[in-house]
C-alpha cells in the first residue's frame, strides 16, 4: 500500500513524503513501539492537561522535536518517520500539522 505523509511545521516549511507500506499487525505493533520509544527517548512532554499520551500526540511531539531542520536534512530520518507513522496508522494518507497540533487521515 501507498502512504503520503504531509508534515506542516509552518505556514512556509514542510516535507511531503511517500512510503509503501505492509500493513501487517507486526508492522502497526512495531511502529507504535517505535513511536512509544522515540518519545522517550527525545523527552517529549504530554500536551494534555491530564498527562494522557495518545498515539497521536507521540506523533505530533515525535515530529516536532525531529523539527524541520533536521527531517528536511536528514531524508532517511524523515522517511524512517513516515513509515512508522503510516504502518502506527493504517492509512493511505495522513497529515501532521504542528501549528494546528493535529493529525488528519
Amino acid at each position: 500500500m501507498r502512504c503520503e505523509i504531509s508534515f506542516v511545521f509552518s505556514p512556509r516549511d514542510s516535507l511531503d513524503m511517500v512510503v509503501d507500506t505492509d500493513p501487517t499487525d507486526a508492522n502497526s505493533t512495531a511502529s507504535r513501539k517505535w513511536l512509544d520509544d522515540t518519545w522517550e527517548q527525545l523527552g517529549c512532554e504530554p500536551v494534555r492537561l491530564s498527562g494522557k499520551v495518545l498515539l497521536l500526540d507521540k506523533i505530533l511531539g515525535v515530529t516536532d522535536a525531529l523539527g524541520y531542520t533536521a527531517l528536511s536534512s536528514d531524508p532517511a530520518r524523515a522517511q524512517d518517520l513516515a513509515w512508522h507513522i503510516a504502518h502506527a496508522l493504517g492509512r493511505s494518507r495522513v497529515t501532521v500539522d504542528l501549528p494546528e497540533l493535529r493529525v488528519g487521515y
